[in-house]
């Protein structure tokens, strides 16, 4: 009596008498759509992995990979900083330098009349962060053996016991501990690495200090944010195939990167948010957008009013870019939501109302209608911080709003990342009809959770699958066509009320 897998015998061809169990595995599949709320952010810090990106959920994960916030510009962590003030809490973080930069070393010595070195250690990671590590030599919990300490504050120490041995053995014991750990009581550590050198003496009981360490961060531009998308990613780059829905490049503000960043955004279905120089003003912001030829729903143009940010890290108050907080707001809604008049925290003013002044209706008319969004108070539904628009950079009405670019990628992410099991599959009646059901399951779910529908009662999608869209000839050549279409739901961004008031009018009750 054979189990196998459904399709894996010849069931037109058994000639044995049995019985044959085929496990039957569900037919149709159901999409659970991909995460909205993933972050993305390309800056300068004082630690962590370069060009590569890193998973944290809050600062204090931002803070044990990257270090803390900088009070300089294009700082990854300020960035990360607004953004989770208004309620993110999925990054994927980049960490970029000019080239520049160098990891923090210190010699471990012996006790020699003229001390050799016995280890190199350095940090990690190149950054400045790494300038605070301290490693400690000491006698160890057993005769005869050494204690090696590697500290950075506010973190846990790593703590290497019992290392054994004599001469030069005993040197690459104590490198092999700190780059392996220690079998079955630590890992290797986390904050340096360790290179044997020349002593065959005895280790010094020492403390010592790592320094030299740099960050990289002196003549960031353009060119370092942007990176490379060949060979070993670099920059903006790094965040290919991250899962991230949102992104900035921390205060790049150089409007000549607009145009990779919006080819960026429509390549890996990322809404990037883009912003203009401080202090900018409307005409000059409007006339920036107009010769960076860029009409797209990919990207969101924030206007170059900047935000007045107070950093309790450097207990400073900083003007800061209006990336973070945009970002932030935008990742922390449902896809079908717009920024338009939602409450934005942690902003003390920008310089627009630093300077006791608000944007004419002009200026406002203006912005949108050049495909720029700005962010200021009052907002329309009361005296708070927001974003006045909700607009990307496109300039057709059907296609400019904030919704619309989030929910197109994530109805398009999400069957990008579905649907693929239906590749490799005979194309039948019962395959089409399988397929055609994990489509309406999923926008039916959509519908369900108010995401798309309209409020008018009509359908909210449809999706055909047939043979009308299907012919022999096609079919023959191995496509298979589904045409899907989805209702959004519209944004009230002109309320218009009319009233009618005097002693004369009439009153019509209706029924509910």
């Amino acid at each position: 009596m054979p189990i196998v897998q459904k399709g894996a015998i010849n069931t037109t061809a058994l000639l044995v008498p049995d019985v044959y169990v085929q496990i039957v595995p569900p037919q149709v599949a159901e999409l659970n759509g991909v995460p909205t709320n993933v972050l993305g952010v390309v800056g300068t810090a004082s630690w962590g992995p370069v060009n590569s990106p890193a998973i944290f959920g809050d600062m204090a994960g931002y803070a044990e990979k990257f270090g803390p916030i900088k009070a300089r510009k294009y700082d990854m962590g300020t960035q990360v900083a607004v953004a989770v003030l208004q309620g993110a809490n999925n990054f994927r973080g980049v960490r970029v330098t000019d080239g520049t930069d160098t990891a923090a070393t210190v010699s471990v010595l012996d006790t020699a009349g003229t001390p050799a070195t016995g280890i190199d250690v350095t940090g990690k990671y190149t950054g400045t962060l790494g300038n605070g590590i301290s490693v400690d030599v000491a006698d160890g919990s057993k005769t005869n053996s050494y204690k090696v300490t590697v500290s950075m504050p506010g973190r846990v120490p790593e703590v290497f016991d019992n290392i054994t041995g004599t001469g030069a053995a005993l040197w690459q014991a104590m490198a092999d501990a700190i780059n392996n750990g220690i079998s079955g009581l630590r890992g290797p550590s986390n904050l340096v690495v360790a290179t044997v050198a020349s002593s065959t003496a005895t280790p010094a009981v020492a403390s010592y200090n790592l320094a030299g360490g740099t960050d990289g961060a002196t003549t960031i531009d353009s060119s370092v944010m942007l990176g490379q998308d060949t060979g070993a990613r670099s920059g903006m780059y790094s965040l290919r195939d991250t899962a991230a829905s949102v992104a900035l490049l921390a205060d790049m503000d150089d409007t000549t990167s607009w145009t990779d960043q919006v080819a960026f955004g429509l390549a890996e279905g990322i809404y990037m948010i883009l912003v203009g120089p401080n202090g900018q003003d409307v005409s000059t912001g409007v006339s920036a957008k107009t010769t960076a030829a860029i009409d797209s729903y990919a990207a969101k143009v924030m206007l170059g009013d900047w935000v007045y940010f107070q950093d309790t890290v450097n207990d400073q108050q900083r003007l800061i870019s209006p990336q973070g907080f945009a970002a932030g707001r935008i990742i922390n809604l449902s896809p079908e939501q717009s920024s338009l008049n939602k409450p934005i925290y942690g902003i003390v003013a920008t310089q627009k109302t630093a300077a006791n002044q608000q944007y004419s209706s002009a200026d406002i008319q203006a912005l949108a209608a050049a495909g720029i969004d700005v962010i200021t108070a009052p907002a329309p539904g009361g005296d708070y911080f927001a974003c006045r628009i909700g607009h990307n950079a496109s300039s057709n009405a059907l296609t400019n709003g904030d919704n619309y670019t989030r929910m197109t990628n994530y109805i398009a992410s999400t069957l990008n990342a579905g649907m693929g099991v239906y590749i490799g599959q005979v194309q039948s009646a019962t395959e089409r009809l399988n397929a055609k059901s994990t489509l309406d399951h999923f926008l039916q779910n959509m519908e369900d959770q108010g995401m798309i529908g309209d409020p008018n009662g009509g359908p909210a999608f449809s999706v055909v699958l047939d043979a009308s869209n299907n012919p022999t000839s096609r079919v023959a050549l191995g496509y298979q066509q589904a045409d899907v279409k989805v209702k959004y739901l519209g944004i009230v961004e002109k309320f218009l009320i009319n009233v009618e008031g005097n002693s004369a009018v009439t009153i019509t009750h209706q029924a509910a």
